[in-house]
């Protein structure tokens, strides 16, 4: 055996061994160590399919293999980039939080924050929490502007009802950005806060960003974005439990990354900017798809730092169907390459130095990977419908180059995002996105620019289905594939298997594989109740109005009820409440709240110590108690906890669990639920003392 072919395997136990701690436990060096390794493989790899793998022997061979290796040279490479922005030291933010923080409150600089909330259409329940959010902040010298583009009486009404100020613009020009511009001209206060209308901050919001802007080079701070509500990805699978979001890996390690470069990147929601420096730039950039990110860019080109805070402030709505899901990644790829055309985008605007651009346009790369993986998902079918090997391969280079490579990515990713996102698993859902993300890429570099698109929020679907955009070009893909794997079969079947042969059934097993999943994941479940629900295990009490008591455990909760364990018998009736255990900790200032009565209850569910789950509801005349709640669940400190991507085998078979077969309806035990974390009130901040 030769060291070219077990020196690979050997060095696969260095990834293998630290996965054993936390990355961010670990030295600089491993992860710096670690990021070498990869991209030594990476190389190595490139070299063979370069120098020993192309397939010359006609016009139309030729042409393919090119094509293939050009698409997997784009995609590693552009792989690389990224972990070569990893190889700086970086920071969550919080460290250099808490010390700002902290000379803040020593200060007596307590700036006037104007909170504005561009709005437009948004139900009025999502509209309402986030007022309900503004409301609740702890920083008392704010005023809070509801920016209807809609021109809504109810949205006036419900201003006023929470004490808020309120504006319509006569012309709807710019879309968001012209909205937010004319609010701030109503405003004068030095700092101004922005919150989409389905984010809801968290009570200390306020005083755990402005002490970063006393630093007066700053100009803007961005906190993460969260979602309070299980993505279609997620929620389609029925696997809440063993997937992330997508954002998690954005804004737990790719910004923070950037950060450290002086390159983060603006996201729309969640931020507070110094008026000073948006006056700089002329306001918002209103001739951007993306807003946010040019604006930001455009900030940084006037000299302004921005800064980082990886800790969840706020939590929002996530899209709730697939096709909205596509659409809003569409709408974000769209205003990404369209950034890079624009006089204020990162290529174009003067003052940045040469790393920040490069991280700016690594963003970029990211969504023309969609049109190579394009090519890789229709690769194979040159093996089994045109005979046409578009690479030669030995049984020697599939052991040397090719899995070693597989297999440092699969033990590596997921250790370098810190647990953020799976490496396989991430992709094989991703590929529901792949066709309609390369026509828009594709699109983009032709020049068309897509409209500013509002993604839908809070809506009601009695069935599930999917959404023939998204459903027919996997169909065809996956009849395509279906034939090519026949083929393939068949010509095995006929003579001895070849290398090429292995590789094609095995590539082509996995994009079927995928396309199975991507199909999955575009089928929307119904959603008779749009309410989002939280899963969170307190003991709580059930009073009735005689004065008796049950025990029980809460498994979930909504604004709208609750499931619960009950150990003994409840009867039910008119007058009962529910009361928060004084041991559940962080759940202080919730009153008792009323139940409605049930018709019949489940005695047979109620006589085990742990069985079906009982859902009741909350009264609806309870106001005062609903609006406490509603408080204590979105705008508590410490609520939304960074989870960690399980392991990636044990989540792969879970997602190849739910292949055959749809997951129930949501109903009590089986409901669509994101995770709360709880965390005692936080001690009342030397800096909310003072009035307006």
């Amino acid at each position: 055996m030769t060291a070219e072919l077990w020196l690979p395997w050997l060095l696969l136990l260095w990834p293998l061994w630290l996965s054993r701690r936390p990355e961010a436990s670990r030295p600089l060096w491993m992860r710096r160590s670690l990021l070498v390794l990869l991209a030594l493989f990476s190389l190595r790899y490139l070299h063979w399919r370069v120098t020993a793998s192309l397939n010359l022997n006609s016009p139309l061979a030729a042409s393919l293999s090119v094509l293939l290796l050009l698409a997997e040279g784009w995609l590693l490479l552009s792989g690389l980039l990224p972990l070569l922005l990893a190889w700086r030291r970086f920071s969550d933010g919080r460290a250099e939080a808490d010390a700002a923080q902290a000379r803040w409150q020593a200060s007596d600089w307590r700036p006037w924050v104007d909170v504005l909330i561009p709005t437009c259409g948004e139900p009025l329940p999502v509209l309402e929490r986030c007022l309900v959010g503004c409301g609740s902040l702890s920083y008392p010298q704010r005023t809070v502007w509801v920016l209807d583009d809609a021109g809504r009486p109810e949205v006036a009404a419900l201003a006023a009802a929470h004490g808020c100020r309120y504006h319509h613009r006569p012309q709807r020009l710019h879309a968001k950005a012209g909205n937010l511009n004319a609010g701030l001209a109503l405003g004068a206060g030095d700092l101004v806060a922005v919150f989409d209308a389905d984010f809801v901050p968290q009570q200390h919001f306020l005083n755990r960003t402005i002490g970063l802007l006393l630093d007066p080079a700053v100009g803007l701070v961005q906190t993460p974005q969260c979602f309070f509500n299980a993505d279609p990805v997620m929620r389609n699978l029925g696997l809440e439990r063993w997937l992330l979001p997508d954002e998690e890996s954005f804004y737990r390690w790719i910004e923070p990354v950037r950060s450290a470069w002086d390159a983060v990147v603006c996201a729309g929601t969640s931020f507070v900017v110094r008026r000073a420096a948006l006056a700089s730039v002329g306001g918002f950039v209103e001739a951007a798809i993306s807003e946010d990110f040019v604006t930001g860019v455009a900030l940084m080109g006037q000299g302004w730092q921005l800064k980082y805070l990886s800790e969840k402030l706020s939590a929002g709505l996530a899209a709730e169907s697939m096709h909205d899901f596509v659409r809003q990644r569409q709408r974000w790829a769209a205003g990404t390459l369209q950034a890079l055309r624009l006089p204020q985008g990162p290529l174009r605007v003067a003052r940045l130095h040469w790393h920040q651009r490069l991280a700016f346009l690594e963003g970029g790369l990211h969504w023309f990977n969609t049109v190579p993986q394009l090519v890789l998902l229709l690769m194979p079918l040159s093996l089994g419908l045109l005979g046409v090997l578009p690479v030669h391969v030995t049984a020697e280079a599939l052991v040397e180059r090719l899995l070693p490579l597989w297999l440092a990515l699969l033990l590596s990713v997921g250790w370098l995002n810190r647990g953020s996102r799976h490496a396989l698993l991430a992709e094989l859902p991703g590929w529901a996105l792949t066709v309609p993300l390369a026509t828009t890429v594709l699109l983009s570099l032709w020049g068309r620019v897509q409209p500013f698109r509002i993604t839908p929020k809070h809506r009601v679907r009695e069935r599930g289905g999917i959404a023939p955009v998204l459903g027919l070009p996997l169909l065809a893909l996956l009849l395509l594939n279906g034939l090519n794997l026949g083929a393939l079969i068949r010509a095995v079947l006929a003579g001895p298997i070849s290398p090429g042969q292995s590789l094609g059934l095995a590539w082509a097993g996995l994009n079927l594989l995928g396309l199975l999943v991507a199909l999955r994941v575009c089928w929307d479940r119904p959603c008779p109740d749009p309410t989002p629900w939280l899963g969170l295990r307190l003991d709580v009490q059930l009073l009735g109005p005689t004065g008796q008591s049950r025990p029980a455990q809460l498994t979930a909760i909504s604004e709208r009820g609750a499931d619960l364990e009950c150990p003994k018998p409840w009867p039910g009736g008119p007058g009962w409440r529910l009361v928060f255990a004084s041991a559940a900790g962080g759940a202080s200032g919730v009153p008792a709240l009323a139940l409605k009565p049930l018709a019949e209850a489940p005695l047979s569910s109620l006589t085990r110590p742990i069985g079906p789950p009982l859902s009741v509801d909350w009264d609806p005349s309870d106001s005062q108690g609903l609006l406490a709640l509603r408080r204590w669940l979105f705008s508590r400190a410490g609520a939304w906890p960074d989870r960690q991507a399980p392991p990636e085998w044990l989540a792969l078979l879970a997602v190849l669990s739910q292949l055959p077969w749809p997951p129930p309806p949501p109903q009590a035990g089986r409901r669509s639920l994101v995770n709360q974390a709880l965390h005692p009130d936080p001690a009342p901040d030397p800096g909310d003392s003072g009035g307006p």
